[in-house]
């Protein structure tokens, strides 16, 4: 078997080495034809260039309201100045609960019977207050009317954005859990 297998395996060298001539050949015709076909393309013209584009005229706007209001400036009539409605006291001390947000005040019970009643009102920072009519309560300046077994009523004084100030009835319900 081994002399069997000797002369395909010179057969096959034999062959790998005509091929490898052969290869060897073709790269010897030289790159005269690459070089031939660069300088072609780089004499050819260059493609023209596209036009500009045309400008657009646009129409001018002459923007003259020098007669009237800044937009950016209080109004010139001034609320504030001569309202005789409603406003906050600036001088009255705050109570406790005018620190947190009306929503977040939970009414949890009252005391008392009748027109006599006080509310027990829960703040966020789970401490207990009584709550009386004339008391505030939540962050508009709410003064509390009254107080009946299942909610207190309050007048808030809320900015009308003109300057004045506006009163707004509201009320916190009892909680039932």
């Amino acid at each position: 078997m081994r002399a069997d297998s000797l002369p395909r395996t010179a057969l096959l060298r034999g062959l790998l080495v005509v091929l490898a001539m052969v290869m060897l050949g073709a790269c010897a015709r030289g790159t005269q034809d690459l070089q031939a076909w660069v300088a072609e393309v780089k004499n050819r013209p260059a493609p023209p260039l596209d036009p500009l584009p045309v400008m657009q005229q646009f129409e001018t706007f002459q923007y003259a309201v020098q007669t009237m209001r800044d937009p950016f400036s209080a109004p010139s009539n001034d609320r504030r100045a001569n309202s005789s409605g409603p406003r906050p006291d600036p001088n009255r001390r705050k109570e406790p609960l005018e620190t947190f947000p009306l929503d977040s005040l939970d009414m949890v019970g009252t005391l008392g019977m009748g027109t006599q009643s006080i509310a027990l009102v829960m703040a966020p920072d789970k401490v207990v207050h009584r709550v009386r009519p004339g008391n505030h309560m939540g962050q508009n300046e709410g003064r509390v009317s009254s107080v009946t077994d299942s909610r207190i009523d309050l007048v808030e004084l809320v900015p009308d954005g003109a300057g004045g100030w506006l009163e707004r009835s509201v009320s916190v319900a009892l909680d039932n859990q």
